[in-house]
């Protein structure tokens, strides 16, 4: 358990046009939460953070010199890819696993959560975004990292990488094809997810701003040891630059939201 600042900015080049993000890079929580009255072994799931994309995005910052930025706070606390209205904010049952500090919660704590963890995680990001588009006069390319289990309820799930989006095909589509391009990928496309979701990250900074975006999966047996996650940052630093070099992506223009919200 920590005391520390709820988001964590990788310096990068804001010149460079590319901001990388992870709502859910680590499994820590402030200390007045004590665990939450959760078994230390909930920690090590997927309930928690999304396992081994730490690793990746600070590999991809490093390789690529791009700034991102990561939550510092489990998603157990509060759900940075959430709107602040959404009912699954915080969680009070996570695949089964019942959260006794998470219920009864009272509007006070609710509001100081959104006050000292959702909230200035997207203000880091927002600024994030700002810097990069005021740097280079032009749209940022936003990429976020999530992963996602190996099986769901005793069903396997067979890809290897998938791509959740809403309605801005704009980055999405090259990456697809690029990710599909690899050797022995299996690659899912709004799987296992639905990528439309009104107040989510990339809805809130990236939908309504008309900004190209893409958020990737990867399966997190792929990256749950060191290895793994420098596979999967050899894999795609050369694909993320690619894309990068494509002036269509550092354009602004709004695509209609699938969840009918504008």
């Amino acid at each position: 358990m920590h005391d520390e600042a709820p988001f964590e900015i990788i310096d990068g080049d804001p010149g460079l046009g590319l901001v990388i993000l992870a709502d859910h890079a680590t499994n820590r929580l402030p200390a007045r939460y004590g665990s939450l009255g959760l078994p230390e072994s909930a920690f090590r799931r997927h309930i928690a953070y999304d396992i081994g994309v730490e690793g990746v995005v600070r590999g991809l910052a490093a390789r690529l010199g791009a700034p991102a930025v990561m939550s510092r706070f489990s998603r157990l606390l509060i759900d940075p890819n959430r709107g602040e209205d959404d009912p699954t904010l915080i969680m009070r049952i996570s695949d089964g696993a019942i959260v006794p500090g998470n219920h009864p919660l009272t509007p006070e704590d609710a509001r100081h959560r959104l006050e000292a963890f959702h909230r200035p995680y997207h203000d880091a990001v927002a600024r994030t975004i700002a810097t990069t588009a005021e740097r280079t006069g032009g749209a940022p390319l936003v990429i976020s990292m999530h992963s996602f289990t190996p099986a769901w309820k005793g069903v396997g799930r067979p890809w290897h990488v998938t791509v959740l989006w809403d309605s801005d095909p704009r980055a999405v589509q090259p990456l697809l094809t690029q990710l599909r391009a690899l050797e022995n990928v299996e690659v899912g496309d709004n799987e296992p997810y639905d990528g439309a979701l009104r107040g989510d990250t990339m809805f809130r900074h990236c939908m309504v701003t008309g900004i190209p975006h893409a958020l990737i999966e990867i399966r997190q047996d792929q990256i749950g040891d060191e290895a793994g996650i420098a596979a999967w940052v050899d894999r795609l630093a050369p694909i993320l630059t690619r894309l990068n070099a494509d002036p269509a992506l550092h354009m602004y223009r709004i695509f209609p939201s699938r969840t009918g919200a504008y």
